[in-house]
This record gives structure tokens, C-alpha cells and sequence, in this order.
């Protein structure tokens, strides 16, 4: 056989036909929507504007999820090198740095999520400044959410709200990687001693013995006792809410990546184990793991495309070669099923990149629906399976 004879694989046929698909959305989302704000979830399939919350009009930036959209142009970005996308990405650092300046609903971890993608990104990319001193700030923000003696990151709410002093959830782990990159930029090492600290916790805490994870976890504030794990988006305290064991394949990974600790890496694996061995026929999880084919309940797409991210980064990790390569054989199955049964290709009402997510199925918030961090984390499985020397964002 001559290379000329050579054909893509159906695999890379189907990710690429499902990259082009994206992309046509994503353009039409940039006209749609410029610079501001889609809502967290599609209604009936389609994005709104976000609505106005937090003192801020329609389409502001409020809320938890709003990096998840310039995070979704800049892999557009690495896929195409178009500098369309670059302008449009370009042009959320302004909203991003004037929202904590003016410290517009900052009262949360979730810091990590929305000035990771937003502002760290072209700060390590173009070195511009703008971006760069917003991000610092926001991680200074993140600093104060650290309640000692627990050493843990205060998941939600105003610090001095009783109710949620001394909790923390597993998607924080995928916030720490602020703290660590501002650690590297200022050289002041406390950011980093915060982030491993809470790692640490998590992985000792919110990691049960069997493979599965709380969704959240609570400290005593003033003597830093561990108290409870309970949920708040999965089915009940002792299941497995499928989008949070996600989280924890992805953040465990990522923090072993920055601190070179094996029990983060043990603790990632252990994640991904479970997460693999609970999945239905067609490899996309139900919104909770305890769930099987026949149940009736939602899937969450959201949750299978942060896997397929976490599995990937994870065996890249690991030193065992056939692990790795289960790893990625699992990844690319769960990606090729969100490619072939829950993309929206084919479907041009839908301005989601993918559909038959799930926000919150207990308060009846965005199920089977897309949303916004599932359209950002399947994108970028496409593009971590498309682009062999893509520089993560994490």
C-alpha cells in the first residue's frame, strides 16, 4: 500500500466530520451572542441569553460557568489557527478583569473554572497583562475562601453564611490549578501550600473506601474535624452523582500533575476505575451511578465529556503502558458515543455542541439539556483527539 492509499481511520472520519459540526455552531453562537453571555443550559435545546441576576442586565458575566463559553472559542482557536477566533476570545478579558475589579459575584471556588479558561489563558499565551493581573487577583480572591485550621477551599456562598461554612465539593479540584499557576507567576509560594493542602483533604475525605466520591464535604470551621459528606446534585448522600466522579478523574489527575504526589494520582485512578465499571452499553453515564440501562433516568452528557478529558490526561500519567492505553481506549469510545447519539450535527434549531446533559435533576434545573461546561469539555476532547500537540489550559 502506497501513503497515497492510506485512509483516515472511521474514528478520525467521525471526529473530524463532529469538529467541523462544532465549529459551525460555535460561529453562529459568536454572532449570537459577541460578547456576552449565554445561560448556563439550553432551554428546549437552545441557549438563551443569561438572565439578569447579581445586579447585572441579560448576558452579563454572573455566575459560575461563564468562562466555559471564551473557553469553547479558544480551543476553536487551536483547532483552526483562525484568527477570527482569537479576536473573539480576546474579547471576554475585559469583562473578566472589570468583574473582579468591581468584585461582581466573586463569593465562590469557582474562581479557578472562570479566570482559568478566561484570563490565565491568554496570559500565558500572549503574555498580555490585562489578563494576566485579573487572574492574579482572582486567585488572591480564592485565597480568602481558605478556612484554616482545615486547610480546606469554602465551596459556595458569602463566608460568613452558616450554612456553608466549612463545605467543600469535588469540583474544586479542577479550580486549584489557578492557585498553582499564580504560584508560578508571582513566585509567592502560598498559593500552591493552599492548593495541596486541599487537594490532600479531598483525596483523604470526599474519596469513600469503595471508588466513589461525595459530591460535598464538610469541615468543622473553627477546629477543622471532618464532619459529613452529603450531595446536593446527586441522587442521595451514598450514591455516586456521575458528574462529580467525573470531576474527580480529571481534578485528582490534574493536581498529581502539579505536585507530583502518587496518592492524588492513586486517588485518579481509583475515580476512573469506578466511573468505567458503572457506565451503560453505550459507554455516556446516567446523572447518577447508581443508575443502570432500564432505569428511565437521564444520562449526563456533561459528565461523559469531562471523563473522556480526565481519562486522556490520565494516561498520560500513569507508568503502566496497558493501563494507558485503557484509558485512552476508554476515552475514545465515550467520545465516539457523544459524537454519534448525543452531538447536535444534524440538529440546526440546537445551538449546544451537545445535547441530554444535566445541570441539577433533584431541583429540576437543566435536565436533558446541553450546557455550557459539557459543549466547553466536548470540544475539547475533540480537540485533544485531533490536535497531537495541544497545550492544555489546566
Amino acid at each position: 500500500m502506497t501513503a497515497t492509499d492510506v485512509r483516515p481511520s472511521p474514528d478520525a472520519e467521525a471526529v473530524a466530520a463532529a469538529v467541523s459540526a462544532a465549529l459551525r455552531t460555535v460561529d453562529a453562537n459568536i454572532d449570537a451572542f459577541g460578547d456576552r453571555y449565554p445561560a448556563d443550559t439550553t432551554t428546549g435545546g437552545r441557549y438563551p441569553f443569561r438572565p439578569p441576576s447579581a445586579g447585572q442586565p441579560r448576558g452579563a458575566n454572573v455566575g459560575w460557568t461563564t468562562s466555559f463559553w471564551p473557553g469553547t472559542i479558544w480551543l476553536a482557536y487551536d483547532l483552526t489557527g483562525d484568527e477570527r477566533y482569537l479576536r473573539a476570545a480576546m474579547s471576554h478579558v475585559d469583562s473578566f478583569a472589570i468583574r473582579v475589579a468591581r468584585g461582581i459575584d466573586l463569593d465562590t471556588h469557582d474562581l479557578g473554572f472562570l479566570y482559568t479558561l478566561s484570563c490565565v489563558t491568554p496570559a500565558r499565551r500572549s503574555g498580555d497583562r490585562w489578563a494576566r493581573d485579573a487572574a492574579v487577583a482572582a486567585a488572591d480572591h480564592l485565597m480568602t475562601r481558605v478556612l484554616e485550621p482545615a486547610g480546606i477551599i469554602q465551596a459556595w456562598g458569602d463566608l460568613s453564611d452558616p450554612r456553608q461554612r466549612g463545605r467543600t465539593i469535588i469540583d474544586s479540584l479542577m479550580n486549584t490549578p489557578l492557585l498553582f499557576w499564580a504560584g508560578e507567576t508571582t513566585g509567592d509560594g502560598r498559593y500552591a501550600a493552599a492548593a495541596r493542602r486541599h487537594a490532600a483533604q479531598l483525596r483523604e475525605h470526599i474519596l469513600r473506601p469503595d471508588g466513589t466520591t461525595f459530591h460535598t464535604f464538610y469541615w468543622d470551621p473553627e477546629t477543622g474535624v471532618p464532619l459529613r459528606g452529603e450531595t446536593e446534585q446527586g441522587h442521595a448522600d451514598d450514591s455516586c452523582w456521575a458528574r462529580g466522579q467525573a470531576w474527580g478523574i480529571y481534578g485528582f489527575t490534574l493536581n498529581h500533575r502539579y505536585t507530583g504526589d502518587p496518592a492524588l494520582l492513586a486517588a485518579a485512578q481509583t475515580c476512573a476505575d469506578h466511573f468505567l465499571a458503572h457506565l451503560p452499553a453505550d459507554h455516556v453515564a446516567y446523572w447518577d451511578l447508581v443508575f443502570t440501562d432500564g432505569s428511565g433516568e437521564e444520562r449526563d452528557s456533561s459528565a461523559a465529556a469531562i471523563a473522556a478529558c480526565g481519562l486522556t490526561e490520565l494516561a498520560g500519567a500513569v507508568a503502566d503502558p496497558a493501563r494507558a492505553d485503557g484509558y485512552r481506549e476508554a476515552a475514545a469510545r465515550i467520545l465516539r458515543s457523544l459524537v454519534d447519539g448525543y452531538s447536535t450535527a444534524g440538529h440546526p434549531a440546537a445551538n449546544a455542541l451537545i445535547l441530554h446533559g444535566v445541570y441539577d435533576k433533584p431541583k429540576g434545573i437543566g435536565v436533558d439539556e446541553g450546557t455550557l461546561w459539557g459543549d466547553y469539555f466536548y470540544l475539547e476532547a475533540l480537540t485533544r483527539a485531533t490536535v497531537s500537540d495541544w497545550t492544555s489550559p489546566w
